[in-house]
């Protein structure tokens, strides 16, 4: 394989692993913060914390690439929008459902993403229809119980699941032409501001309840935002937006290990065979990935 193309998916696979453990965070800070708070203060902790990186990064930009400006501020904010819309329906979803079937609902991403790029002109196999037709088979049995009505929190992270999807095309197109670390800061920005306010319309502002849910903030601010966002979008510099959905997907698994670790979640026989549909539509959907590899290697 390419050496930057197994940087770039080690890179994606550091992110899922990240945010497959930040699930567990954000289901333990509900306890003591809102969902919009929690989601400004960590998205502004990741944007403090990468603005120095970014101002340098802006300055050594090269030709082709954009630093910060204008355009870069605009996409970025269309970037941030769309993180604050997947963020506030999975946090609102995540209250009432578990950390492990919120981590496997959020993966159908990797169903979505080809699904979407039709619209923008990309071409998709018929592993990814046969993918999605499986997954769809074990989101029923995931999250419908005994009528074919969907749990609400369940509802709702699959909403946030639409966002995150076109959230990992657009940053496949910006990605090659904006400085990464450029579009994460605006991206971050923006989702915290539009956050912040929304939980000054809807929610109990407590600096006690900030400081109660200190560790969870901190991993969200920190990791998950800081450090797994930003590798998504280096690691995007190079991966098709399909493959790459397909790596980030599997924050599921270590979504539901860390609710079975941390907050000692348990998911019923039923549900887990749903999970184990969900992870074999994840993989079938990239069937003419790997079919197409293969007689790429066989030419040489």
């Amino acid at each position: 394989m390419d050496p930057r193309r197994l940087r770039s998916e080690s890179l994606l696979l550091v992110s899922a692993v990240i945010w497959g453990f930040a699930f567990v965070a954000q289901r333990a800070a509900m306890r003591d913060v809102g969902p919009f708070l929690f989601n400004g203060v960590r998205f502004a902790l990741g944007a403090i914390v990468l603005l120095p990186l970014a101002l340098r990064a802006s300055r050594r930009a090269g030709p082709g690439t954009l630093g910060f400006c204008r355009s870069s501020l605009r996409w970025g904010a269309a970037a941030g929008a769309l993180i604050f819309f997947g963020a506030s329906f999975q946090q609102v979803g995540i209250v009432y459902t578990t950390a492990g079937k919120a981590g496997f609902i959020t993966g159908l991403y990797v169903i979505l993403v080809p699904i979407l790029g039709l619209f923008v002109g990309r071409k998709t196999g018929a592993g990814t229809w046969a993918g999605a037709a499986v997954a769809a088979v074990g989101l029923y049995l995931l999250s419908f119980t005994g009528s074919l009505r969907i749990a609400g929190g369940d509802l709702l992270v699959l909403c946030g699941t639409l966002f995150w999807a076109v959230h990992v095309l657009l940053i496949a197109s910006l990605s090659v032409r904006i400085a990464p670390l450029v579009v994460a800061v605006v991206q971050f920005t923006a989702c915290s501001a539009l956050s912040l306010a929304a939980a000054l319309l809807t929610e109990r502002i407590s600096a006690a309840g900030l400081l109660d849910a200190a560790v969870p903030v901190l991993y969200g601010g920190l990791l998950s935002v800081g450090v797994a966002y930003t590798l998504q979008i280096v690691g995007q510099r190079t991966s098709p937006p399909g493959h790459a959905a397909i790596i980030l997907s599997l924050e599921t698994v270590f979504a539901v290990l860390g609710g079975w670790i941390v907050l000692d979640e348990s998911i019923p026989l039923r549900g887990l065979a749903g999970c184990a549909l969900m992870l074999a539509g994840i993989l079938v959907s990239q069937w003419d990935v790997i079919r197409a590899r293969a007689a790429l290697s066989r030419d040489r």
